[in-house]
């Protein structure tokens, strides 16, 4: 077993995991409000002739994107909202002119550059990039992996050749855990699913009776199940993983724009919306705990102890190895460097 594995035994039933498109997903756009946070999927501010920025619908972009969403920059830009995987898709379509896009779609794309000093990227743990499996990762034979994600994946397919030994068959499936796991062994889920799958284990773990094997039986009604119809649940946390493996962080998400779509001003202005927004995690969290239903100082604690919102060295060195492993591997044609908008690159 690696270190920071989660493992629980389960005898009860469970209801669904919610998934990015259930009611009670974080996804879209947050309005403002009374002390609250208002979300609609797939919204989008169309405002003719403004830049247009592509934004991912989960919680762990609100602080890269409150100065524009809630904040003093609200309304000088056109907002579109979606998951990871279309975000990228607006940007190569030329539906957006700068994007919080997957870091491995950088690579991906031609004539774009990305704005220093930003990311969404975790440290050590994320808690809301899983494999959830029902079998020790080393023996499982088959992956599901959530069709939101590109980066995440991309890790997933690192992990299992280079650090868990394996070559599982990988099948795309939407978010939803229980179907995931109903046809494989194991499954990838990301985004506020995957940390709402989380809290309800770690809520459990306080439950549990300490054993020897790291194992822990638990009784109590159907709700409290993670995943339907499974017994014993291994949890692997993949930025963690990728840390054991690497000493690195993982950077998730990049803003990435247009060559020439970016001014001083604009780039200033993506810095401020950050600055805004870091100031306003407190708020930014009791907002989304009433639409997802879930504790506000949990939440707290996620986007000021496992997201890291900064690309500083340790960062970029860990986009760096990131960028060698998925060449290896066949992800991406190379590993080019990473231009940003004020000239500075990353070396490979």
């Amino acid at each position: 077993m690696h270190n920071g594995d989660v493992i629980l035994k389960f005898h009860l039933k469970s209801q669904p995991v919610e998934t990015a498109g259930s009611p009670n997903c974080l996804c879209a756009r947050v309005g403002r409000g009374p002390g609250y946070a208002i979300f609609n999927c797939s919204l989008a501010i169309a405002n003719m002739g403004k830049l247009r920025i592509s934004i991912v619908e989960f919680l762990n972009t609100a602080p890269l994107v409150w100065g524009f969403t809630d904040g003093p920059l609200a309304g000088k830009y056109e907002l579109l909202f979606a998951v990871p995987s279309q975000c990228a898709e607006d940007l190569r379509a030329g539906r957006a002119d700068v994007g919080i896009i997957p870091a491995i779609e950088y690579q991906r794309m031609d004539d774009v550059v990305a704005l220093p000093g930003m990311a969404i990227a975790s440290k050590n743990e994320v808690r809301s990039l899983l494999v959830v499996s029902k079998v020790p990762i080393e023996m499982a034979k088959s992956l599901a992996l959530d069709t939101n994600s590109r980066s995440t994946v991309g890790l997933v397919r690192i992990l299992s050749r280079r650090y868990w030994n394996i070559d599982p068959e990988f099948i795309d499936m939407p978010p939803d855990p229980d179907k995931m796991l109903a046809r494989a062994d194991a499954a990838l889920v990301i985004g506020d699913p995957a940390l709402r799958l989380r809290l309800k284990v770690d809520r459990l773990q306080a439950k549990l009776p300490q054993t020897t094997d790291d194992c822990g039986c638990c009784g109590g009604d159907d709700e409290e199940q993670p995943v339907k119809g499974i017994e014993t649940l291994f949890l692997y946390d993949i930025a963690q993983q990728w840390r054991e493996m690497t000493g690195l962080p993982s950077v998730l998400a990049i803003w990435v724009a247009r060559r020439g779509a970016i001014t001083p001003e604009i780039a200033a202005d993506f810095q401020a919306s950050r600055e805004y927004g870091l100031a306003r995690i407190a708020e930014i969290a009791e907002g989304a705990a009433l639409k997802l239903e879930l504790p506000p100082r949990e939440l707290e604690r996620y986007l000021t102890e496992n997201i890291n919102f900064s690309l500083d060295e340790e960062n970029l060195a860990g986009l760096r190895r990131y960028y060698e492993e998925c060449a290896r591997a066949g992800l991406i044609p190379r590993a080019r460097e990473v231009e940003f908008v004020n000239g500075v690159s990353v070396a490979r």
